[in-house]
């Protein structure tokens, strides 16, 4: 172990250094917004080995999806042309499984981990889980609650995260970095292609090199973006950019409070692997009020159904997409069949084009206000849910499926049924029976009052 040399195959830059400084210093959160092609994961998966062969313990590197950090960092090249995976020098190597994405590493102290992971396995995944370090790369494209998640494990075992990525918008990966830029316990990092240079000082990515992307048709956005690390620029593809913009301007996106006379309707996107979503809304005339909002994954409906139970809500109608009809081969039931013994009775809603939906909900927008803490996550869903884009095409094509769908989904069962049922032209003040399904009742009315 004495004759190997750490870091292999790779002399961090200039720029790099600062990042493996604040590492000896013992800093535990580590904020990287860097420019594309500047070394990010690099740099991250090199302080990664060198860590776990100090520690012992398994260590995740998190990708938004497994797809992705196959074919970025399990399966791909860096830009010097080394495999990302020859940082590990094979001496240290005690096994390697290709179809998890696993290395076991030989430390002095005993022996560690490394995984690449996808977050689009679900949070269920991620919880039954024990890492003392953690990479977050494209940190800005994952669902926030995968912080949330995980960050709870770090603090229990004095663990560590670094989180790599470039801006997409002003999200969640935007209100990391200004936390962490002010933050004496935190280091934080952006770097745009002007304060980068390789280890002759010139210039990593050249003016040149820019108008290159710029004459191939990428547009001034996405160099804004990718090189400039601008926050500002929009979301590339994003549905409801302006729609969200114009909310939080006209003060929408605030502290919403629940009313206690007036009925709170649930709208359930129900999936069975990945996240499930839940909007609370309350009605007034052609105004929807979203006063809270909750996703998890890998649980049943119990679970969602004691969640319901949870909170201090008067029911209305609960709603849920049409495929909870769909009957299960395994029980020869359907989820709304589990539902209805469990308690809820769900309104079944329309199938609806996948576009015409997303019309829909962009129009409807406009009539919602958002509790700004209790929607936190359900907004960052709405923010980031976004066309898919061909790097090589320069073109945009469907919607993307990725941790944002399920809010988005959930919502348009809100707008689907407003605008296909007629709601908008009801009386939604009217006077309700406390609740339309038993099991929350039955006397116990007040589990449920304000």
């Amino acid at each position: 172990m004495s004759q190997i040399s750490i870091p292999h195959l790779y002399r961090p830059r200039s720029y790099q250094k600062p990042v493996w400084l604040a590492m000896e210093l013992g800093v535990k959160r580590l904020v990287l917004v860097w420019h594309r092609r500047c070394g990010k994961d690099t740099t991250s998966l090199n302080v990664m080995i060198d860590q776990m062969l100090q520690r012992p313990g398994s260590y995740y590197h998190l990708f938004p999806t497994a797809r992705q950090g196959r074919k970025a960092i399990f399966e791909g090249i860096g830009k010097d042309g080394h495999a990302f995976m020859s940082h590990f020098p094979k001496q240290i190597i005690a096994r390697k499984n290709d179809q998890e994405m696993l290395i076991e590493v030989k430390g002095a102290k005993g022996n560690s981990i490394y995984q690449v992971v996808g977050t689009d396995k679900g949070m269920d995944y991620l919880r039954g889980t024990n890492p003392v370090g953690v990479i977050f790369s494209e940190y800005s494209r994952m669902s926030p609650a995968v912080w949330d998640t995980i960050r709870p494990i770090l603090r229990e075992n004095n663990g560590w995260a670094i989180f790599a990525y470039t801006p997409w918008g002003e999200n969640h990966g935007y209100d990391m970095y200004n936390m962490a830029k002010d933050n004496d316990e935190w280091f934080a990092s952006l770097l745009t292609v002007d304060n980068t240079v390789d280890h002759e000082g010139k210039p990593l990515i050249s003016q040149t090199d820019v108008q290159e992307e710029r004459d191939s048709g990428m547009s001034k956005e996405m160099v804004a973006q990718e090189f400039y690390c601008s926050w500002q620029s929009a979301l590339p593809g994003a549905y409801f950019a302006s729609e969200m913009e114009s909310a939080l301007e006209q003060g929408r996106i605030t502290n919403v409070h629940y009313e206690p006379e007036l009925p709170v309707d649930t709208y359930w996107d129900l999936g069975v692997a990945d996240e499930n979503a839940i909007w609370f809304a309350q009605h007034v005339g052609n105004e929807t009020r979203l006063i809270d909002y909750y996703e998890n994954s890998g649980e049943g409906l119990v679970h969602y159904i004691q969640t319901l139970r949870s909170k201090p809500y008067i029911y209305g109608k609960h709603h849920a997409p049409h495929d909870i009809q769909v009957r299960e081969f395994s029980t020869g039931r359907s989820r709304r069949d589990t539902a209805l013994n469990l308690g809820i009775d769900f309104m079944v809603g329309k199938k609806v084009e996948k576009m015409e939906s997303i019309d829909s909900l962009r129009r409807y927008l406009g009539r919602c206000w958002f509790d700004a803490e209790k929607c936190k996550l359900g907004i960052a869903a709405l923010r980031n849910f976004h066309k898919a884009f061909n790097d090589k095409t320069r073109t945009f094509s469907s919607p993307v499926h990725d941790w944002s769908s399920h809010g988005v989904d959930a919502l348009i069962e809100c707008s689907n049924n407003f605008y296909l049922d007629g709601f908008e032209t009801s009386n939604t003040k009217q006077t309700q029976s406390m609740n339309d399904f038993d099991v929350f009742n039955s006397g116990r009315g007040d589990l449920f009052s304000a």
